[in-house]
């Protein structure tokens, strides 16, 4: 067990935090803290004064409060999904929202209640009871809370929205203490500002979507084709998707084909580009969506097939486990030229860990139909996104840890002169230069950000993330 200090974490219990919480105070001297300070990345090794594992909005409000009247850092624990890290911090309260992750479902009104800390998986299952879905992320573990407050990407977001177009209110304790609902008729500032601005603002203990038929079996699944076939199969795909309806959603992924169960064990580990897509209608249509796509060239694997929307939401989720080590380079694409997709080929298979991949997301749709100045989320007139993602297992760090960053590097540095404005705020890194927050969001955006920051929480006592400073 770590040893006990002097810091403000030996002091927990005689501050009182203990007796206003009716979830665990975890300090380094419990039993579990290790575990508990732990977050999905595992290259991020933080160790907290204290978590506040709360049950409750009363509990957080308590934390809260306790944090600011002793000048404690907060972090703010949804899911703990957020590469760079900022669910955990050194020497402050980890406001821990694990706990809190259950889902109320309204079929009739074809809305949900979430509260901040469940995962996408906890609300793909509830939803699909009643044949509904919101845009979620594309890996069942991925928290809620994070995924939404940056706006919201997945395979559902080109016919129904981002995350954030289907939010309808949100629940949040400020950095004062008090509890707010903000939409778009209760604090309309605030409301326009979770939508997009990240975890700036306050604790969102809890968030109301609004949701749609889908499902619950969908044309889904990906498509593999051998490495040295990924030029061909870019330029098909940048046609492909530029045609392709509102209900087809995709994502490419180059790297290694991943050692799943469904897919044949000498295909393991191959260096490979799948596409994978999600139609969000009928099976029939999404059969005819995607047939020239599974006829293409010649395929290593062929998974587009009718599947449970549970289950291919859920698909990824042993590909990229909880305490393995992961550092991400991102940006927006002007498009998918042909020396794009040449610097594309050359770098996505230069990784020395087999577990490295770039993955590209298909915008457009729905996304770019809402006003840019509707949501704090700016990239909506963005075709592509791509996020190059360096994975290593904790044992490998000697081999792989400086390679693999190295890699991530090189290859945004060669996308540089194909990137467009922008960058998703949800795929920075802790080492990215706090400038690209800004790029994110563009300065108009920005500055207006940084006014509801100021009414919100002008001391920026959440600060422990993608960090907007107050007007």
């Amino acid at each position: 067990m770590p040893t006990e200090t002097t810091t403000p974490a030996a002091a927990t219990t005689d501050l009182g935090l203990r007796d206003s919480l009716r979830g665990p105070v975890i300090a380094p001297d419990d039993e579990g803290y290790d575990a508990a300070r732990a977050i999905w990345n595992g290259a991020v090794d933080r160790r907290p004064a204290c978590i506040a594992r709360c049950t409750g909005v009363a509990d957080v409000v308590a934390a809260v409060r306790f944090a600011r009247e002793r000048d404690l850092e907060i972090a703010v624990r949804g899911g703990g999904h957020n590469v760079a890290g900022t669910a955990v911090c050194d020497d402050g309260v980890v406001i821990d929202l694990s706990a809190m992750r259950a889902v109320w479902v309204d079929p009739a009104g074809r809305t949900a209640w979430v509260q901040g800390g469940a995962l996408w998986g906890d609300v793909d299952h509830e939803t699909q009871a009643h044949g509904l879905a919101t845009t979620g992320g594309i890996v069942g573990h991925t928290g809620v809370a994070g995924l939404t407050l940056g706006g919201g990407i997945g395979f559902l977001m080109r016919k129904h929205g981002l995350t954030v177009d289907n939010l309808l209110a949100a629940e949040v304790v400020t950095a004062e203490g008090s509890i707010v609902r903000a939409s778009a008729d209760e604090h309309p500032d605030l409301f326009w500002a979770l939508r997009g601005g990240g975890g700036n603002f306050g604790v969102v203990t809890s968030f109301r979507f609004s949701l749609h038929p889908v499902g619950p079996t969908v044309m889904a699944g990906p498509v593999f084709w051998a490495a040295e076939d990924t030029t061909d199969v870019l330029r098909f795909y940048r046609d492909f998707a530029a045609e392709a309806p509102d209900e087809l959603g995709s994502v490419v992924r180059l790297g290694t084909v991943p050692p799943l169960p469904v897919i044949p064990e000498d295909l393991h580990w191959r260096p490979a580009i799948a596409v994978a897509c999600c139609y969000a209608g009928a099976v029939e249509d999404g059969e005819r969506a995607v047939r020239a796509l599974r006829r293409f060239g010649t395929p290593l694997v062929d998974l587009l097939a009718p599947s449970p929307y549970v289950a291919f939401q859920g698909g990824l989720d042993d590909t990229v486990l909880h305490g393995w080590h992961y550092y991400w380079k991102a940006t927006n694409l002007a498009g998918l030229s042909d020396d794009a997709i040449a610097v594309i080929a050359d770098h996505a298979y230069a990784a020395s860990s087999p577990r490295s991949y770039a993955a590209m997301f298909h915008m457009g749709g729905a996304v770019a139909r809402v006003p840019r100045d509707a949501t704090a989320y700016a990239g909506r007139d963005v075709a592509h996104n791509i996020i190059i993602d360096a994975v290593w297992l904790p044992d490998e760090s000697g081999e792989h840890a400086a390679a693999e960053t190295a890699w991530a590097r090189r290859f945004l540095q060669a996308l540089q002169p194909h990137r467009a404005g922008g960058v998703y705020v949800n795929f920075l890194d802790s080492d990215d230069d706090p400038s690209r927050v800004r790029e994110a969001y563009g300065d108009l955006t920005y500055q207006r950000l940084a006014e509801v920051k100021a009414t919100y929480d002008p001391d920026n006592a959440f600060h422990h993330n993608k960090n907007i400073q107050p007007a």
